[in-house]
């Protein structure tokens, strides 16, 4: 414990000047250059999506804008990686939103607590980053996020259809509520206008994405139908528009909040921290393994933790890494964090001076990019290979995923099942481990006797243990010890290999002092092979060692074998144990030419 707080202590000191690694590399002009290029181009796609973002979290546009001023900026310089561009995501904007309904509040307190959230889960993640507790996330199993991201495309997909076809949509309790009240209006509500306009930006996006994905397709896509809708009058003919966007960059400010609602944000807020880390982490590595670059999972924390701070004195909300901009940043060259600090400029630019434009911006051309975002996040064949891997994970993603629509959009609830699933499937599969009595296989390596149909021994078994040894399988180990040996009356000598046992608790070693006594009143010899050297250092301090004499402990199988032959000899059968070579093998080199001759 003394050491881990030291180590702690000292790479502190190093959590707030990462950038170090990559600020010298600007004094290279290509580089330089090479950023900047790539964080125009990302900022470009940052600004729209960031608004359609900010809707999706239930805030007026421009917050979205605010959440990506200064949070590309930090998450760059206090993150570990040089490509990750942080910012407002569907995902975590849909999470917000969810987070705050219950509360019932007005436009302008959902703004402040939006921002206390964002404040909340930066909190939590600096924390972890601080303690070293990013490993903490490995709970969240790739077939929870898998189920996860799958359900959370599909309901922000849905949640904005109302969007696409103008109609004010009743809010139901869960989201198969919130699709009928929409199913009924549809006929009834439908504003033929922005049905067109939301339309014509699908349309717009998909082109663009598809015949032309090196031009900004998001930004033409909005350019394109503000000036469609100014030029036909859209507004004045119904159909809704962003409206006045306050021009000037957000200033900094504590948000008021009601105390009463901390405990209500409190769980919302640590797995919005969790998810948006995982999220931007898993991004981040998929750049890593192009790159070669190292990443710190604690520093990534640091940075996310730092970014959603600032998101949230900035009048924002909770942020992540986007995976579609960093991979934008990537195509486009970027080299190091600085990318993301030219993004975060530009946007303080349209803050400035760019604002008036977005006037005349549809609300459907935002709902229409939403839409496009998030249908990459719906991938198939990751659930169809997790199927062929372990079933058990498949099943947990299928229930994440149902589970995950079904509370939506209450998303988070579906993670808690995942969670538990998955915790509950691992516990399962190491009360079992597999245990089978092995013998040598033509090519020599000991194999499962009884799977590959090999012949044993009455008088001699090698068993092997495969899993760690703690108190959810010791029993199964003893039972089936002692089953085996119950099968051969005639047994001598049984050997146990436990090179797969990694830990081991107290209860474990009971049962192996327990199982070596049981042995012995039963007249069999019980020897272990191949401990590894913790294990062994655990069994020599409790005295197991000495218990079962260390005479009966061996680092390497062949070594207990000549053991067992030279005290028995003839008494026991060794011969499924013994390897011969082919006898092309024990040929000797000039034998073989003079017959190849």
């Amino acid at each position: 414990m003394k050491d881990y707080l030291n180590e702690t202590l000292n790479e502190a000191k190093l959590r707030f000047t990462p950038f170090r690694a990559w600020i010298g590399d600007l004094t290279d002009p290509a580089i330089l250059k090479a950023d900047i290029i790539a964080g125009v181009t990302v900022a470009l796609v940052l600004i729209p999506q960031a608004m359609a973002y900010a809707q999706l979290a239930g805030l007026p546009p421009h917050y979205g804008l605010y959440a990506s001023f200064m949070v590309p900026i930090v998450a760059a310089i206090f993150g570990s990686s040089k490509q990750l561009q942080n910012g407002p995501v569907a995902v975590i904007s849909l999470m917000t939103a969810a987070a705050l309904a219950p509360l019932s509040l007005t436009v302008e307190q959902t703004v402040m607590y939006a921002a206390l959230l964002a404040i909340l889960a930066g909190g939590i993640q600096l924390i972890l980053g601080f303690l070293r507790l990013g490993i903490l996330v490995d709970f969240l199993s790739h077939s929870v996020v898998l189920g996860f991201a799958n359900a959370a495309a599909l309901v922000i997909a849905s949640l904005q259809l109302g969007k696409i076809f103008g109609i004010d949509v009743e809010t139901g309790h869960y989201l198969h509520d919130t699709l009928w009240n929409l199913a009924v209006a549809i006929p009834v509500e439908t504003h033929p206008l922005t049905l067109l306009m939301g339309i014509l930006a699908l349309v717009l996006l998909i082109l663009f994405k598809r015949f032309a994905p090196k031009l900004p397709g998001i930004l033409l896509t909005v350019v394109i139908t503000t000036v469609v809708a100014w030029l036909t009058g859209y507004q004045d003919k119904g159909g809704a528009v962003v409206g006045v966007v306050p021009a000037g960059l957000p200033a900094f400010a504590w948000p008021e909040y009601d105390s009463t609602h901390i405990k209500d944000l409190m769980l919302p807020a640590g797995m919005i921290a969790f998810l948006s880390f995982v999220e931007a982490f898993s991004v981040a590595k998929a750049v890593a393994s192009k790159t070669r670059q190292r990443l710190s999972a604690d520093q990534e924390m640091v940075g996310k933790g730092l970014a959603n701070l600032v998101a949230g004195v900035m009048q924002g909300y909770p942020v992540s890494g986007s995976f579609s901009r960093t991979a934008i940043a990537f195509d486009a060259g970027a080299k190091t964090g600085f990318a993301a600090v030219v993004s975060g400029i530009i946007v303080g630019i349209t803050l400035l001076f760019l604002t008036p434009w977005m006037y005349h911006l549809p609300v459907a051309t935002l709902a229409a990019v939403i839409i496009v975002a998030v249908a990459s996040l719906i991938q198939i064949a990751p659930l169809i290979h997790s199927w062929k891997v372990n079933r058990h994970d498949c099943f947990v993603a299928f229930v994440v995923f149902n589970t995950t629509i079904y509370f939506a959009p209450h998303l988070e609830k579906g993670v808690y099942i995942g969670i538990a699933i998955s915790l509950a499937f691992y516990i399962y599969r190491t009360m079992r481990p597999h245990f089978a009595e092995v013998s040598r296989y033509a090519d020599g390596t000991y194999r499962d006797a009884l799977l590959f149909g090999m012949h044993t021994s009455d008088t001699l078994a090698l068993f092997r243990y495969d899993g760690d040894l703690y108190f959810v399988n010791a029993g199964y180990l003893e039972k089936r010890l002692v089953n085996a040996v119950a099968n051969k009356p005639e047994l001598k000598v049984a050997i146990l290999d436990i090179e797969a046992v990694d830990q081991i608790d107290t209860t474990g070693e009971e049962m192996l002092t327990h199982i070596s006594e049981w042995f012995r009143e039963a007249g069999i010899d019980f020897y272990i092979t191949r401990p590894k050297f913790k294990v062994a250092q655990v069994l020599k301090r409790t005295g197991f060692y000495d218990k079962i004499g260390e005479d009966h402990i061996f680092s390497r199988r062949r070594d207990a074998l000549a053991t067992i032959i030279h005290k028995y000899g003839d008494l026991v059968d060794i011969e499924h144990l013994t390897y011969h070579l082919p006898l092309e093998n024990t040929l000797p080199e000039t034998g073989n030419k003079q017959e190849n001759s």
